[in-house]
């Protein structure tokens, strides 16, 4: 294995898609993104073949070169998907790698008035382009999506709000059970406001475009969590608001907002459970000592989806030894499954 790059069996097409729904976006992102398509192995070679689909979707302040990135002694991602399918491990698949990124490190794959129409991108365009544009099984029983942390989050959330697109999701330690995987750190970060920032957000986001992002102790924290009130609970007008007061005591009306898109409480609403039970295949892991103790939020989201009516065999849960970050060895794992299940 070389450490710089792999021969792949089959190939990757990239991409620079224009987003109509992207264009002028409340932060000015660019509203043209890259978009790789990767097709398996002999598909040039059988013209009348169609494939089934799974969308990948990265973690906050994932882009989309980043799946490039690679670690000693290890392979990124679409080397290892690339495998999978010239092993012959699993039944061949496209996958598709969707960028969502923003200035603010991610949308949560939301419609937002704060950071832009990213679920409907997804969804609306993205979607109809890529079945349009290569030899897909059109339809949500042969298409499913994949993500980890963030991107978890929005492979568990879009099958429920559009389970007319979407029949099948893997999610990787995903943001889940809000109460035990955001709320904790509420209190730390009313202190970072008040002690840098005289309680201030807006001084907190002027310091932060003003310098090198990433040399400060309070930039990440503080720009994640304004990223997540973003897309959570942001109103019409644009306007953010924090879930938190300036005790670190949440703000009962705002963190309701947050509430309705748990995805491990959105499954009590019958239309969400719904959703749940008409998918062909669910994979849900994380590791034991994930620092967001998002495995709670995967044993949480598992039985919320138990509860939801979702049949045992469509299920892969699991737990695994690892923490939060580095477990790129186990999104080739769901994605044979996945493809597994939506194939005909």
């Amino acid at each position: 294995m070389l450490p710089w790059s792999a021969d792949l069996a089959g190939r990757i097409d990239e991409h620079e898609f224009t987003s109509e729904l992207l264009n002028d976006n409340p932060l000015g992102d660019p509203h043209r993104r890259p978009l790789w398509v990767y097709v398996p192995p002999g598909y040039d070679d059988e013209p009348d073949r169609r494939y089934p689909s799974v969308y990948v979707i990265q973690g906050y302040t994932g882009y989309l070169p980043m799946w490039r990135n690679r670690t000693p002694w290890r392979q990124p991602f679409p080397e290892l998907a690339d495998q999978v399918f010239a092993r012959g491990e699993a039944p061949p698949v496209i996958v598709v790698y969707v960028d969502a990124w923003t200035a603010l490190g991610g949308s949560q794959y939301l419609d937002s008035p704060a950071t832009g129409r990213y679920h409907s991108y997804l969804c609306d365009e993205i979607v109809p382009w890529v079945d349009a544009h290569y030899r897909t099984l059109p339809d949500r029983d042969h298409r499913g999506i994949s993500g980890k942390s963030s991107g978890g989050y929005g492979a568990m959330i879009t099958p429920m709000l559009r389970p007319d697109l979407f029949g099948a999701l893997a999610t990787h330690a995903g943001d889940a059970l809000f109460e035990v995987c955001y709320r904790p750190a509420f209190p730390t970060l009313a202190r970072l406001l008040r002690d840098s920032f005289d309680g201030s957000i807006e001084k907190f986001l002027a310091d932060f475009r003003g310098h090198l992002a990433g040399t400060k102790e309070t930039d990440f924290p503080l720009i994640e969590i304004y990223g997540y009130s973003s897309a959570y609970s942001a109103d019409e007008d644009g306007t953010v608001h924090l879930p938190f007061d300036d005790t670190g005591a949440v703000v009962p009306e705002v963190w309701e907002r947050w509430l309705e898109r748990d995805p491990v409480l959105m499954p009590r609403r019958p239309e969400y459970a719904e959703a749940l039970r008409s998918m062909r295949a669910v994979w849900i892991d994380a590791g034991t000592k994930d620092e967001y103790h998002l495995d709670l939020g995967a044993q949480a989201f598992r039985r919320a989806v138990e509860t939801a009516g979702v049949k045992d065999d469509a299920v892969h849960f699991e737990l695994f030894e690892a923490g939060h970050g580095a477990i790129e060895y186990r999104y080739p794992l769901s994605l044979a499954w996945l493809a597994e299940r939506l194939t005909p």
